[in-house]
């Protein structure tokens, strides 16, 4: 099968190297494809900002629909499968990218990172592939953590109650977003569960915006004994709250799942199942080509100063949350309404190289046992 017509969002990378070589690849803006610019397309790769549902493909050629994403909450499964169009997403592909995010986010707000270390606790929100891995990471760092998430048909060992979750030192939100009954996640954490977080709590979303009842969170965060705040969705995007920006400790544009090597394996995820789904064999020859091109340095962490530091240390050395924070504030503080809006996209498109910890070599000469138990614990290469 080839002379292909593949419509793939602008923000994913490698589609021309692995598609190419099928058909012609043409990209668009997430939030602008119309179904008269899919009439002769037949492979949309799209990512969450991208609604896909009858109005968008019914009377196109569209055979295949993947999101380079783990959720599908913008996708109309039910109507796809209904006209026989194949589907794929990619569970998985951002999960470390969110997990280094959050990970991040703790180690630079305060001392929570050292909280943790000491003997608190990390509640998380969701377990899937997202909450799986984050759960596994804190394992292996010793530090303890709760999960909650009904829709589970078998629940982990540490299951706990919502109630048990949000009392948690730092309380991490991943669940997908759904509105049905009986546990919908939309505005999971109403006025009443946020006004039981109290001022020595972390709260960090970095699921879907909605899952926050963004009106209850800003009057929380502006009432006496308020909790931390990191949120990188926000309900109503692309447009943001300054308000609520201004109330949070670091904020950015929905770019938790944006690192390059995330953003790669979930092209040569959606790769994968559109050759199997279509039978392409000369697509799955190419999927190898979905690699970043940018080679990680070595790291070379400071030694001697503690497992905190350690810890802290190896995870900005990949990724300072504090800059995307000032790019979302600068946005915010120069434009307003669609350009605020369209600002917010652009930051997305326009995303710089970040590369994962993860696989990382690093030097471990000086280092202490403890301290190298973290570069083992983070996935990283340990090397003299």
């Amino acid at each position: 099968m080839s002379g292909l017509v593949i419509a793939a969002d602008a923000n994913i990378p490698a589609v021309e190297e692995v598609f190419g070589s099928i058909g012609e690849v043409r990209r668009f803006e997430g939030r602008a494809v119309t179904r008269d610019s899919l009439r002769d397309v037949d492979i949309l790769l799209v990512r969450s900002v991208t609604r896909v549902d009858q109005s968008l493909i019914d009377g196109t050629s569209v055979s295949f629909v993947g999101t380079a994403t783990s959720g599908f909450d913008h996708i109309d499964r039910h109507w796809l499968r209904s006209a026989a169009i194949h589907f794929a997403h990619a569970p998985g592909a951002n999960a470390n990218s969110v997990v280094e995010y959050v990970l991040c986010a703790v180690a630079c707000v305060d001392r929570y990172l050292e909280t943790l270390l000491e003997g608190g606790t990390m509640g998380i929100v969701g377990y899937g592939n997202i909450g799986t891995a984050l759960g596994s990471v804190l394992t292996r760092l010793g530090i303890s953590w709760k999960v909650c998430d009904p829709w589970l048909d078998s629940q982990p060992a540490n299951a706990a109650s919502l109630d048990e979750v949000l009392v948690c030192d730092v309380v991490s939100l991943h669940p997908e977003l759904t509105r049905t009954e009986p546990w919908p996640s939309y505005h999971l954490l109403d006025a009443a569960r946020l006004d039981s977080l109290g001022e020595s709590q972390l709260l960090i979303n970095a699921s879907r915006g909605e899952v926050v009842d963004q009106v209850a969170l800003l009057q929380r965060l502006q009432s006496p004994a308020a909790p931390t705040c990191v949120l990188d969705v926000w309900e109503g995007e692309p447009a943001v709250s300054a308000e609520l920006l201004q109330a949070v400790r670091f904020g950015s544009a929905h770019i938790a799942g944006y690192s390059t090597d995330g953003k790669y394996l979930g092209t040569a995820m959606l790769a994968r199942a559109a050759a199997s789904a279509l039978g392409i064999d000369a697509l799955a020859d190419r999927i190898h080509l979905a690699t970043p091109s940018e080679r990680a340095s070595v790291i070379q962490p400071t030694s001697g100063l503690g497992v905190a530091h350690c810890l802290r240390s190896l995870l900005t050395s990949r990724y300072d949350i504090a800059d995307d924070d000032k790019r979302l504030r600068a946005l915010l503080q120069a434009e307003s309404g669609a350009a605020a809006a369209s600002g917010f996209d652009r930051l997305r498109k326009q995303y710089p190289v970040r590369r994962e910890l993860k696989g990382n070599d690093v030097r471990v000469g000086g280092l202490s046992l403890d301290e190298r138990r973290v570069v083992e614990a983070l996935d990283c290469h340990a090397i003299d």
